[in-house]
């Protein structure tokens, strides 16, 4: 995908035309949703606020979301920040849009999502699949990388 993140909304830059139809019964926006580049997504219901985070399958950004949901619909703002990068360039900011959907015949739910960042008119795709059984943990990501090598403590001065 070419740009970091998903988003939508009001403003300047793209604008996303769907609008809100039924949730399918029996299904909520609440979960951790899989995309091969940004990897797995968490997501929480506030009522008709949803929050979520995502950290890439490179390691290379984590990123947070926050949005309003209507019936299958919702409504984000998004912010990426580059693991390791220090100041204003380390962050992209744009909105976009999730559709929850799903598929006949399925019991396994998506998310076709559309995003854009702040102050462009194109509009990048993000598509997800819900995980079943699992339990969403938001707080489990942010700009910490387990995997960056550590400095032995005698070189910190």
């Amino acid at each position: 995908m070419a740009f970091a993140l998903v988003a939508c909304g009001e403003g300047g830059g793209a604008k996303f035309p769907q609008k809100a139809g039924e949730m399918p019964a029996g299904q909520v926006w609440e979960g951790v949703y899989y995309n091969p580049v940004y990897g797995y997504l968490h997501m929480l219901d506030q009522g008709n606020s949803i929050v979520g985070r995502w950290k890439r399958t490179d390691g290379s950004h984590w990123g947070e979301l926050s949005g309003t949901a209507e019936g299958n619909l919702v409504r984000f703002t998004w912010k990426e920040h580059g693991i390791g990068v220090i100041g204003p360039s380390g962050d992209t900011h744009g909105t976009g849009v999730f559709v929850f959907k799903l598929p006949k015949d399925s019991d396994i739910a998506e998310l076709d999502g559309q995003y854009a960042v702040d102050d462009s008119d194109s509009i990048g795709q993000w598509h997800c699949v819900k995980q079943n059984n699992v339990k969403p943990d938001i707080n489990s990501i942010n700009g910490d990388n387990p995997d960056a090598p550590v400095a032995p403590k005698d070189s910190w001065q």
